[in-house]
């Protein structure tokens, strides 16, 4: 049960604070990861490839997907609650007093603070999830993944094309699984 609490109120400061959408939500993740037992940077970046390729908006995925991996089915629907209640809070009060927010220069130049700080906090997830997706940790230290770092300066030069940038993401992500299972990445 206090496992359970715990899940609940750890997914609920995440929605609280992870503004932005669902990529905002990954530095708290990432936190999860080095606070709690629930799960490692490996199962991270799963979930989140997992999450991406799934209908539905990703925080919620991530968060669905960690409170099952944690918990269970109902560690699940918990975390996931946990997530949206901050949200649905806000958005009440917001279209409440939706008038008096939008002009209100404070409101206004306090998103004008939020919006790089969020930025900052995106870059900085990539910027981990790159160094747990492109490099292999040997007893030497850090060793790049060769075929991993290839496949994505590959996938990210075919998306700038713009025919294929066109292509619905669940396109490249079926074709990265397609190549990862012919060349075992």
């Amino acid at each position: 049960m206090d496992r359970i609490v715990d899940l609940f109120f750890s997914f609920f400061k995440i929605g609280l604070f992870a503004v932005g959408g669902g990529p905002a939500t990954i530095p708290y993740l990432m936190d999860l990861t080095e606070t709690r037992d629930w799960f490692t940077m490996q199962e991270l970046t799963n979930m989140i490839a997992i999450s991406e390729s799934t209908p539905g908006p990703v925080g919620l995925n991530m968060a669905t997907y960690a409170g099952v991996t944690t918990v269970g089915v109902w560690g699940g629907l918990i975390a996931s609650l946990g997530l949206v209640v901050p949200s649905v809070i806000v958005i009440i009060i917001i279209a409440k007093f939706l008038q008096n927010f939008s002009e209100n220069r404070y409101v206004k130049a306090a998103f004008t603070g939020v919006r790089p700080a969020v930025t900052a906090l995106i870059a900085m997830a990539v910027y981990n999830l790159c160094k747990v997706s492109l490099f292999v940790e040997t007893e030497s230290g850090l060793q790049p993944a060769i075929k991993t770092m290839v496949l994505a300066v590959i996938v990210f030069g075919l998306m700038r094309i713009k025919k294929l940038s066109k292509l619905h993401p669940a396109m490249w992500l079926f074709g990265a699984a397609v190549i990862g299972i012919i060349f075992r990445f």
